[in-house]
């Protein structure tokens, strides 16, 4: 099986339920190809909105990856 080792996407929330939030994904420029995720809430380490930027970072092939929520503007 090959993996990525490493990878950084941005996401934002699109919008979300009591439970579940809808997120739009993207890799940095250059390339900015998008995908649609639902993930639990419980996953991310802060509160969120609709709008809400965060990263899903992984930067070591042996850790998990982990959210990071973005500062608010």
């Amino acid at each position: 099986m090959n993996l990525l080792a490493t990878f950084v996407l941005v996401g934002t929330i699109d919008s979300m339920d009591t439970v579940f939030a809808t997120v739009e994904l993207n890799t940095p420029a250059p390339t900015e190809q998008s995908s649609i995720a639902i993930l639990p809430l419980t996953a991310f380490p802060c509160e969120i909105e609709e709008g809400s930027r965060f990263f899903i970072v992984k930067l070591d092939k042996d850790l998990d990856a982990e959210i990071i929520c973005a500062n608010k503007q």
